[in-house]
């Protein structure tokens, strides 16, 4: 196979890549579920802490916050974990 020929194979599977890619794009629909998910696996772990350590504190006696404080970095932790595999895969 001489340079030419190699060149347009070259050039025909680059062009061949580009219209798949114009094609795959994604739309402003796929996009905005993104970005919704993204805030509910952020959101969710943090709400669920502060609520479950509210009802643990609400069991001890006197005023306390030590577990909702707890549980809340705890589903913060949680939360950024979450967004980071998210996007990276």
């Amino acid at each position: 196979m001489n340079t030419q020929q190699r060149l347009k194979k070259k050039i025909e599977s680059q062009i061949k890549r580009i219209r798949q890619a114009e094609h795959d794009r994604p739309t402003l629909l796929s996009q905005t579920v993104y970005i919704g998910t993204l805030g509910l696996v952020m959101v969710l772990p943090i709400i669920g802490g502060v609520y479950l350590g509210r009802w643990l504190d609400g069991m001890m006696a006197g005023y306390s916050m030590r577990w909702t404080l707890s549980l809340l970095f705890t589903g913060l932790v949680v939360g950024i974990f979450n967004v980071f595999f998210l996007i990276k895969d």
